[in-house]
């Protein structure tokens, strides 16, 4: 499956050019199961480029897991989800020497998460590198209540915190790692469109 071409939006809407050598650099890589092709091609593409990384997979079957151990990287640790892995890439950045490279894969809300912890951290924006693949979902933060909504998929959609009916914005906050949700019928109470399933 290709890096996914989304359509032109405003200037927060974050676009992903996809994942490209840094020959020699060492490399923290953080991918689910549809991102683990984007670091298998980047392998195939550098054959170095594993070397010095430490590859984070996120909720992935073990032949998945197997397929990146091939690809011999510094280390490979597979985890059942983004809440498990937080500890583990935060510590790897806690740790990371100059020029560490960030390499992310797969889903919105795994890179939104992902590079906010990396930017709080310190790391520099053109440090990260973002390739999209697999689904669409986003993580979207409802701006009434500031509940986070993992897997948002249709717009509008209810927010799982407060229970308001939000509209699926494209603005996007790098330091939350999240899409932005304002509530659809505050001006017009119970006046709320069809919904609809969101596209690139």
């Amino acid at each position: 499956m290709p890096n996914t071409v989304f359509s032109p939006s405003i200037e927060s809407r974050p676009t992903y050019a996809g994942l490209a050598p840094r020959p020699g650099a060492p490399a923290i890589m953080v991918a689910d199961e549809a991102g683990a092709a984007a670091v298998t091609h980047l392998a195939t593409v550098d054959a170095t480029a594993m070397a010095k990384a430490h590859v984070v997979l996120v909720g992935a079957p073990a032949e998945t897991s197997d397929a990146l151990a091939a690809l011999s990287p510094a280390a490979v640790q597979t985890v059942p989800d983004l809440d498990t892995a937080t500890p583990i890439v935060e510590q790897l950045l806690s740790q990371a020497r100059m020029g560490t490279q960030l390499f992310l894969a797969g889903s919105e809300g795994l890179m939104g998460h992902i590079s906010a912890i990396a930017l709080a951290s310190g790391m520099a924006l053109e440090d990260i590198q973002m390739e999209h693949r697999g689904s669409i979902a986003r993580r979207m933060q409802c701006v009434h209540c500031k509940g986070i909504t993992d897997g948002v998929t249709t717009d509008p959609f209810t927010c799982s915190h407060c229970g308001l009916t939000l509209f699926v914005r494209d603005h996007f906050s790098r330091r939350l790692g999240a899409f932005q949700g304002v509530c659809v019928d505050a001006e017009t109470p119970g006046d709320i469109p069809a919904t609809e399933e969101i596209r690139p």
